[in-house]
């Protein structure tokens, strides 16, 4: 096999390595990777407003909001207003959404995170030096995405990673 194939074969198993593992935290959880991360992220931080979550999480704020919905839903977080300052609306996670996150599993992003600066600096800089080279070889470089290992829209829901506002676009052109 070339080193093209190589190449290729690596970027297949990334992938698939974690379209296996968001499967398995759905099934785990009853929830996507980054309704997980915005639990995590309020755990660790306690209340924040959206916009906070939001640049916390370095994504955008309507992507917060979407997720949040989900996640209010389940009752898993729920929304306050603050004591201190009426106007400002804090996302809090329930009792019932600590308890899921007690028993959730790792994620393959934790696991990367940690094993990634576990390595010399010179062995970060080169694979972030040739992921830069594969992503514009890719085209991929002018792509607006934030740092988690994740397929598909981050507010979706569904397990075939199709937003919900395009579900219905989909079944329209079925019928």
């Amino acid at each position: 096999m070339d080193k093209s194939q190589d190449a290729l074969v690596l970027l297949r198993q990334i992938i698939r390595a974690t379209d296996l593992h968001d499967k398995h935290l759905s099934r785990m959880t009853g929830l996507t990777m980054p309704q997980l991360l915005t639990m995590q992220t309020l755990r660790i931080n306690g209340p924040l407003t959206i916009g906070m979550l939001a640049k916390e999480m370095n994504l955008a704020q309507a992507t917060v909001t979407s997720i949040l919905d989900r996640l209010e839903r389940k009752n898993l977080v729920r929304r306050e207003r603050s004591h201190t300052d009426k106007r400002k609306v804090l996302a809090c996670p329930t009792d019932e959404g600590l308890e899921l996150l007690k028993s959730a599993p790792a994620t393959l992003q934790d696991t990367f995170i940690r094993q990634f600066e576990d390595m010399h600096d010179w062995e970060q800089s080169m694979i972030v030096a040739a992921l830069e080279h594969v992503s514009h070889i890719l085209g991929a470089h002018h792509l607006d995405a934030a740092p988690m290992l994740d397929i598909g829209a981050l507010d979706r829901t569904n397990e075939s990673g199709i937003p919900d506002y395009l579900k219905s676009e989909q079944n329209s052109l079925k019928n």
